[in-house]
């Protein structure tokens, strides 16, 4: 029997703002831990939370990105649980009218994944659980502004929720609401799935899975319930309506409790905050600072740079990787030199070292005039990667450390002519393979003129020297 796969997921994204959503603490997490609380974002007697007006201003923005339709009219409201970083035991959020509604994303086949709703929420304290069988609690995340995005259930494979959650992460950090960063906590992605017969007879419950660190976690999640809700019912068993989670060490999901419901929270509206009435002039001037959004901006790089879609999905992972792409085309022109080094060399070192693109030592400036030295024949592409490792780990100059090291290409034929006269000498056999047609030969025999020349020999030229000495 065919099945089909039902997916939806809840992502919650804590907001760039400076101050927290109800109280003027910072968001910051440098320093102490329950240093940047205060008594309204830890839910004290007699507190009264003010709406941070820059939050509504993000949740507009990031509903205007995603296609949303934008409440005028919506309030806050109170939902009631208890957990141990919850100070209040209730979380200030929205229930029925959440603040951007009707939504979606378009992925790369065309297809609309609907957004059903976007809402506000203040973000918990964060437990932490000690080798010795402790907890600890850390209020400083509590009240931190989070928007909760929750799509339609119109997903029907890992894969596509993987890419519907790439161009969300995309989307929010172009617009610079959020700076998406999962193993910071500042997204964070829950899923609910089901599997229902093609003929509609045999349909799962569905299960919430939490604990998901990562967009791969989240793919290999959903492969592992899919099997899992299939199996149970095609042996006449079904799921069971719960919320699990994900074990990265076992690759497996595990039951963590059974599952909420709207009336299990006891939502009432926020006796202590006034509706947010929005009007079309502010919904205007939020519109007015959205800048091009990715798939804008990948359709004019196809267009401007005329370079394959899979570089420019590399060069454009990041907004700040795409604008340092064409500020460094601005001073060197070169788009094929430039996006090669930027794709192969760079994003591999920003990779190996966790690190974004904002961390690199060397300027704009310093990366354009390297490029110009390999361009140029000053240096050969062997020892640009030695000078890009060392612009990378120490932030000098290229023109300085292509002195320091003594990596100047050699152009001067005749003494190219020398050592290759010298390499055809102590290699008498890798000659005789090169007149017997072992095109390998030529190959040996170029690299260890490039080895007695500390890798300075200009390769071209080499490699015609080579042939004439032989021919």
């Amino acid at each position: 029997m065919n099945y089909k796969t039902l997916i939806g997921l809840e992502i919650h994204s804590e907001l760039l703002t400076n101050s927290k959503i109800f109280c003027s603490c910072t968001t910051s997490f440098v320093g102490d831990e329950n240093t940047h609380c205060c008594p309204i974002c830890l839910g004290l007697p007699g507190t009264l939370p003010v709406v941070n007006k820059k939050v509504v201003d993000f949740a507009i923005k990031a509903g205007l990105a995603l296609n949303c339709e934008i409440s005028q009219f919506s309030k806050m409201d109170r939902k009631n649980y208890f957990y141990p970083d919850l100070t209040k035991a209730y979380q200030i959020s929205q229930y029925d009218l959440p603040i951007c509604h009707d939504g979606y994303i378009k992925t790369e086949a065309d297809q609309k994944i609907r957004i059903r709703r976007i809402h506000l929420e203040e973000d918990a304290g964060k437990s932490i659980h000690t080798n010795e069988g402790s907890s600890l609690l850390n209020y400083n995340r509590a009240g931190v502004p989070l928007i909760e995005i929750v799509s339609e259930p119109d997903m029907t494979s890992a894969d596509e929720a993987y890419e519907f959650l790439e161009k969300l992460k995309a989307i929010l950090q172009y617009i610079e609401v959020s700076d998406c960063k999962m193993e910071q906590g500042s997204l964070r992605c829950d899923v609910n799935i089901n599997v229902k017969s093609e003929d509609g007879t045999f349909v799962s419950n569905i299960v919430e899975l939490k604990n998901l660190n990562s967009f791969k976690a989240v793919a290999k999640a959903i492969e592992y319930e899919e099997k899992r809700h299939i199996h149970l019912l095609e042996k006449s068993e079904n799921t069971v309506k719960e919320t699990r989670r994900w074990d990265d060490a076992k690759n497996e999901t595990i039951r963590m409790r059974s599952k909420e419901y709207a009336q299990d929270y006891r939502y009432f509206p926020e006796p202590d905050l006034g509706t947010i009435e929005i009007d079309y002039d502010w919904i205007e001037k939020i519109r007015e600072t959205i800048p091009e959004l990715p798939n804008d901006k990948k359709k004019r790089f196809i267009k401007e740079y005329n370079l394959p879609e899979k570089d420019i999905d590399v060069l454009m992972i990041t907004k700040k990787m795409a604008n340092f792409f064409e500020d460094v085309v601005k001073e060197f022109k070169d788009v094929n030199m430039v996006s090669n080094w930027i794709r192969i060399e760079l994003y591999r070192r920003l990779k190996e070292n966790n690190t974004e693109i904002d961390d690199i030592k060397f300027s704009i400036e310093d990366f354009s005039k390297f490029l110009e030295l390999i361009k140029k024949g000053t240096i050969n592409n062997n020892a640009g990667k030695k000078v890009f490792k060392e612009m990378y780990e120490t932030g000098k100059t290229p023109e300085m450390i292509v002195k320091e090291k003594g990596l100047i290409q050699i152009e001067d034929e005749e003494q190219i002519r020398d050592i290759v006269k010298q390499v055809l000498k102590e290699n008498p056999k890798s000659i005789e393979d090169f007149k017997n047609g072992k095109d390998r030969a030529l190959g040996f025999l170029i690299g260890q003129v490039m080895k007695l020349s500390r890798g300075k020999a200009n390769p071209q030229i080499v490699n015609t020297l080579i042939k004439e000495e032989l021919i």
